[in-house]
């Protein structure tokens, strides 16, 4: 019998998703796990596979397989490791995250013998393969998932014509974050990440996926000669973004900084004059919440679920242009570069979002939820 309880008493609890690396469901993951641990959960972390160091110095991780597995063998060697894991840990409730974190760590969990099974949709339905939306949509109906928790009003929007089974399972927990205030003054900053230090300087930070729509922070970079774009983060566009900026011929103004952990992000956020957000598709926009909040001035796409997000007491706490106008994206970026109004305002109301998305409060729901479960 899978107990789930360790010898002190302490529930335990198991996040697991597809891949380690420093983005933000990791985050929310990484924020959760050490809520839970405080009180009183005996926490560990289960990845699919290492993509880079960012949980390697985080007691209690383990990766099933070291790198991306590539055929059927390998995602077969995968799963069993997995399912190996679990049956060692014997956790009380396993927390999944991202599309595949749920449609593999669900059954495999129940496989295990374990229940109950907490789904976190941190992918919205666009961004997952047909065969993908099919095969969740199904868990969800089945007693796979204990609860599907969403993270914003407009991605449980996206289930309004599942099941009623489905949706009944549905729990709304709004992301919290840790506020990135760094330390360094702006000249620090930029000199810690070798930046430019006199000339306007706009950064992002994420995961370098097409997704991101990165390319189209680098197409403001022609209209303006003297501005530079800093980029925080890795992935596999990187060779297609360093492509198009030579193409574009402003590869001298393009940084990456690469991956960044919770301390050098802040940093990294002291020395921008601009956070730029033109990504295509989100559940939240971490991101751009955190840099907000840092009091960095935000502009982003035009999506509604920025829209929803970046905003406290019915203020906006950032521009938003369609990111895809290349043009008038740089317009938006332009006036928050000289309207010194316009920064300030910003700045100001986005510090409200802390409040708004307090880490305890998230925790609180996730404890709520786990005790729910376990609950006969």
């Amino acid at each position: 019998m899978i107990s789930g309880i360790e010898t002190g008493g302490r529930p335990r609890v198991v996040l697991a998703q597809t891949q380690a690396e420093g983005a933000g469901a990791q985050e929310i993951a990484r924020i959760v796990g050490r809520g839970l641990t405080e009180r009183g959960f005996d926490v560990h972390y289960l990845f699919f596979y290492r993509r880079t160091g960012a949980f390697d110095d985080i007691p209690n991780t383990f990766y099933c397989a070291s790198t991306k597995p590539s055929g059927v063998a390998g995602v077969a060697r995968m799963l069993v490791a997995l399912w190996r894991q679990l049956r060692s840990l014997r956790p009380a409730t396993i927390l999944t995250f991202q599309h595949y974190g749920n449609i593999l760590g669900g059954p495999v969990a129940r496989l295990a013998g374990l229940s109950p099974v907490i789904a976190n949709q941190n992918t919205t339905r666009a961004q997952m393969p047909s065969w993908a939306v099919h095969i969740d949509r199904i868990f969800g109906s089945l007693p796979i998932y204990t609860s599907i928790v969403v993270n914003s009003a407009h991605t449980q929007s996206e289930y309004d014509h599942e099941s009623q089974r489905f949706r009944k399972k549905l729990v709304r927990i709004d992301h919290g974050f840790d506020p990135k205030l760094g330390r360094c003054s702006l000249a620090e900053s930029r000199a810690l990440f070798s930046l430019p230090q006199s000339k306007p300087l706009l950064g992002s930070v994420g995961r370098l996926h097409i997704d991101k729509n990165l390319a189209a922070a680098i197409r403001l970079l022609p209209i303006q000669p003297d501005w530079h774009l800093a980029l925080a983060g890795q992935g596999p566009e990187r060779p297609l973004l360093e492509a198009l900026a030579q193409q574009l011929g402003v590869a001298d103004r393009l940084h990456f900084v690469g991956e960044l952990k919770p301390a050098l992000l802040a940093e990294f956020l002291r020395g921008l004059d601009v956070f730029v957000f033109p990504t295509l598709l989100e559940t939240f926009g971490l991101a751009a919440v955190e840099a907000a909040q840092s009091g960095v001035p935000v502009v982003c796409n035009n999506l509604p679920v920025l829209r929803e997000v970046l905003a406290v007491n019915s203020g906006d706490c950032a521009v938003f242009a369609d990111a895809c106008d290349t043009p008038a994206f740089a317009e938006a970026v332009a006036k928050v570069l000289t309207d010194r109004h316009l920064r300030a305002r910003l700045t100001e109301q986005s510090r409200h979002l802390q409040e708004r998305y307090s880490c305890d409060t998230m925790v609180n729901a996730y404890e709520r939820l786990i005790h729910a479960s376990l609950t006969p």
